[in-house]
């Protein structure tokens, strides 16, 4: 089982940056993929970004189109971490974003969720 807690959410004036970060614990051996996804009221869960664990070859990152060039994931080479660095917030941004894990057995777990909000 694997316990995730994020943070660094807020409040930021569109064009402001912020800095997600989750911690990882627990069973670690078998996360394969860490990353982000976010949900705004009304709409459905989506991935945001990606990136494969150290040992997984080749490296792989993965971003939504919609945050493609403003958005930078990261993550700790002991899964202990996941990062993401916001640039160029929007409005269209504002959501919960959650962090998350894939096994390698195809199991995704999910953390509470952090909000950020983009104000116009």
């Amino acid at each position: 089982q694997v316990q995730l807690v994020e943070s660094g959410g807020g409040l930021v004036q569109a064009g402001g940056s912020l800095r997600l970060s989750c911690a990882v614990s627990g069973n670690l051996f078998s996360i394969k993929n860490m990353g982000w996804g976010r949900q705004a009221p009304g709409k459905e869960r989506e991935l945001v970004s990606t990136v494969t664990t150290v040992e997984v070859l080749p490296d792989s990152t993965f971003y939504a189109d919609s945050v493609k060039g403003r958005f930078t994931i990261s993550r700790d080479n002991r899964k202990r971490g996941v990062y993401l660095q916001m640039n160029s917030l929007k409005p269209e941004d504002t959501a919960v974003y959650y962090c998350h894990v894939l096994t390698n057995n195809g199991i995704r777990s999910w953390g509470q969720g952090t909000q950020v909000t983009v104000s116009s």
